[in-house]
């Protein structure tokens, strides 16, 4: 079983012919309201890939809510552990470009009330895999690692948005996914960073793929599935998401990894984060259609 603690949004999305720069106003097409949140995407494709998933986090008194979670609720996600808080539901206003690129900006709201007390001790033991990331209170993140470690659990964080890390953290984290912008953020080079973690560190790299360095010194490279993208929003968490399912499942690293790859790029041939993510079936036929590597 997997379980996410972690931000739950309704996303603002724009199609723009280019996103704009500094100061630049640009023309867009119709804007969709639909489900977001790293939290919530990655409950979604973790599920979609064949995993039980429980996601813990909050919403706020208003229509954004049941927006946010209408396919989690629909696509089998746990959502007893969501409370509901007096502050908007988080909201990211998002602009797509006819290239398949982005650009985010997020009003966290109730995801800053998210606390590690809402998920009690009886929902975790030794078989879970907690998977959280950075868009909640990073202390009630910590606080809910060393609970979930000291049972016997599995604990992937995904360091997005990259922002500051107890670096004393790593130490309870089995596997840490970054992209190699926020792998810089953290201080350390990949080698060294993956030594210090139970596992390993997994940096994702677009359409280079991905590569895991391993606390013991060894690396597994990934490559990614050639697609002519349409829209990146939500690749990475699709990404994330399918690595703790196929892990939860029982797939080696490698294998987990290559399904993660191959799930991040169909979602990159649909719109939206949630609205484009793929199903087991869909995964499982794009990963023989991955190159070796």
């Amino acid at each position: 079983m997997i379980l996410i603690f972690g931000s739950i949004n309704v996303d603002l999305i724009v199609p723009v012919p280019n996103l704009p720069q500094p100061g630049e106003t640009v023309l867009g097409g119709d804007y969709a309201l639909v489900p977001g949140g790293k939290g919530a995407n990655q409950a979604l494709a973790a599920r979609r890939a064949g995993s039980e998933v429980v996601l813990a986090g909050a919403v706020g008194p208003d229509s954004f809510a049941g927006i946010a979670l209408e396919l989690l609720q629909r696509g089998g996600v746990d959502t007893h552990l969501v409370r509901v808080v007096y502050r908007p539901t988080g909201c990211a206003a998002i602009v797509v470009s006819q290239a398949g690129e982005n650009a985010i900006a997020v009003a966290p709201g109730a995801n800053t009330s998210v606390r590690s007390d809402q998920v009690p001790d009886e929902s975790f033991d030794a078989n879970t895999i907690l998977l959280a990331q950075m868009e909640v209170p990073v202390r009630e993140t910590e606080t809910l690692m060393g609970r979930v470690r000291a049972r016997g659990g599995r604990c992937l964080l995904n360091l997005a948005p990259a922002l500051p890390i107890d670096l004393r953290l790593l130490s309870a984290i089995d596997l840490l996914v970054a992209n190699e912008g926020e792998v810089t953020k953290t201080g350390l080079d990949p080698p060294q960073l993956a030594r210090r973690l139970r596992q390993g560190l997994v940096v994702t790299r677009g359409a280079a793929g991905a590569i895991a360095f391993l606390a013991d010194g060894s690396r597994i490279e990934v490559p990614a599935l050639p697609i002519e993208a349409v829209d990146t929003t939500g690749a990475g968490d699709t990404f994330v998401g399918v690595l703790a399912a196929a892990l939860d499942l029982g797939s080696n690293l490698k294998s987990a990894l290559r399904q993660a790859s191959a799930a991040a790029g169909l979602a990159c041939l649909g719109c939206g984060a949630q609205t484009a993510m793929p199903d087991r079936a869909a995964i499982d036929a794009a990963v023989t259609r991955l190159p070796s590597g």
